[in-house]
């Protein structure tokens, strides 16, 4: 039977969605409708061809058995509707003998030649395609001779294919102390109908939206499959005190006017409770501190750490007391002089 390419006719590829495939026949049948070219019979031959097309292609049953089988489709059709054996050959040229599953678990293929067509036995078959089957249950059914029993037939005896299990995700908050020091969730999951509780371990350092895997702790897998994992996200509340950038944090150090001015000492916090920083004479406001090694662990490497960085917040007084205003003036005094 002569092979029509339905696709090639409306334009469109064999991946074509059911919206484009009518958007495609819809244009081109307006454009050779024969009341839109009266008198011209390559337009209404054409027309005969979208519509032959569109017959198929339009509905997902045909255009199942099209794809499947191809030019053979409409002989397969035309034997279902008159209660017979599809009569048709496969792509290798014809199928007999075993079928698809059939005794002694053969196929009888015309590799092309002289020679004809030979018996392939399922070890031989499995040489080339692998422990796949190529075959759909579709084909096996209207290639192989014997109906849908033939290819279930064929399956019967092989143990069936492994599955790893779906891979679970679930989110979890973590406060920037908690992703300081570490963490652990519990997380609650159903699983085939029962739900169990996981322990997820989160490392120290981990970052805002990192994802920490649990191996194998997913759906579980069927036929002797692996289980599937489960992945948590990390949210992190933000803090009053440190915003954090990588591994480093920032932060702001209170000062009073004179330890800026004169220099001293000042107390700088920290996740875990506060640091000594020396802080020299006339610091400016916005002046930035790094204190190294301060700043969040790195993940996976315990004994790093980022660094702290923290900006001079020079403190003016809201009062003044009497002593306090003659020391100003004094200074401003002397400032005026120079």
């Amino acid at each position: 039977m002569e092979f029509k390419d339905y696709y090639a006719t409306l334009g469109v590829p064999k991946t074509a969605t059911d919206k484009e495939l009518k958007q495609a026949y819809r244009k081109l049948a307006r454009k050779h409708h024969p009341d839109v070219n009266p008198g011209d019979k390559g337009a209404e031959s054409k027309f005969k061809e979208i519509n032959e097309a569109y017959e198929v292609l339009g509905d997902p049953e045909k255009r199942r058995k099209y794809d499947e089988l191809g030019a053979n489709w409409r002989m397969y059709e035309q034997a279902q509707q008159q209660g017979q054996p599809f009569p048709g050959g496969g792509p290798f040229g014809g199928f007999g003998g075993g079928g698809a599953g059939g005794e002694g678990g053969a196929w009888s293929i015309n590799m092309g030649g002289p020679g004809g067509s030979r018996t392939m036995t399922e070890e031989e078959m499995r040489d080339l395609f692998g422990n796949d089957d190529p075959f759909s249950d579709f084909f096996r059914t209207f290639f192989g001779g014997g109906g849908p029993g033939a290819a279930q037939e064929g399956r019967r005896g092989r143990a069936p294919r492994s599955q790893k299990g779906r891979d679970l995700e679930s989110e979890a908050e973590l406060t920037l102390e908690e992703a300081y020091h570490g963490a652990m969730r519990r997380i609650s999951i159903s699983d085939g109908g029962h739900a169990r509780n996981i322990d997820v371990r989160i490392p120290a350092g981990v970052k805002d939206g990192s994802r920490v895997r649990a191996a194998g702790e997913g759906e579980a897998g069927s036929s002797g499959g692996a289980s599937g994992d489960l992945f948590l996200r990390v949210r992190i509340r933000p803090h009053p005190v440190f915003e954090r950038k990588g591994d480093d944090l920032y932060t702001k150090v209170a000062l009073e006017v004179a330890t800026a001015v004169l220099g001293g000492e000042a107390q700088v916090p920290t996740i875990s409770g506060t640091v000594r920083l020396r802080v020299p004479e006339t610091t400016q406001p916005g002046q930035i501190f790094r204190l190294k090694g301060h700043g969040m662990p790195i993940v996976g490497k315990p004994d790093l750490r980022g660094d702290l960085y923290a900006t001079a917040d020079i403190q003016l007084p809201r009062s003044l007391s009497k002593e306090q205003r003659q020391a100003w003036e004094q200074i401003k005094k002397a400032e005026g002089a120079r």
